[in-house]
């Protein structure tokens, strides 16, 4: 199938080999609303604007920097009414950052109380029964 400038349209498995994504995945975000199908063949398979692999690919991007299925669908909605997502973008990378700090505060926390029950672990003197690690029970 042709588009009005000459191009193909592709099929899922097309797209799929050229981004990198699983059929499956290609298919979720369809029906998500991330990635838009072009119709389909008399077959019954999804056809594609090769444009669409640009796309999956700022979906991944995203997605490694943190962000979630629906913010990335916020940050495409504002591209598909014609306005650049980039403000949008940022303010989500800022409040991944801030989370991310909080993340890290949490972990140092808790490294902080498993090196202290670590620097106070000492094998047990007695039988402790009914308890399943009388270690953990007395330091906690």
């Amino acid at each position: 199938m042709l588009l009005a400038q000459g191009q193909k349209l592709l099929l899922i498995g097309q797209i799929s080999k050229e981004s990198g994504i699983p059929i499956k995945t290609i298919r979720y975000y369809e029906e998500l609303g991330l990635i838009n199908s072009s119709g389909r063949t008399e077959g019954k398979y999804r056809l594609f604007k090769p444009e669409e692999v640009t796309r999956l690919s700022f979906i991944k991007t995203l997605q490694k920097l943190g962000l979630s299925l629906q913010e990335i669908a916020e940050v495409l909605k504002i591209y598909d009414d014609g306005n650049p997502p980039c403000d949008e973008i940022k303010q989500k990378l800022e409040t991944q950052i801030a989370e991310i700090d909080r993340h890290v505060l949490e972990l140092m926390t808790l490294r902080g109380k498993i090196s202290g029950l670590l620097d106070r672990w000492t094998p047990p003197q007695a039988d402790h029964e009914g308890e399943i690690c009388p270690i953990l029970h007395k330091n906690l």
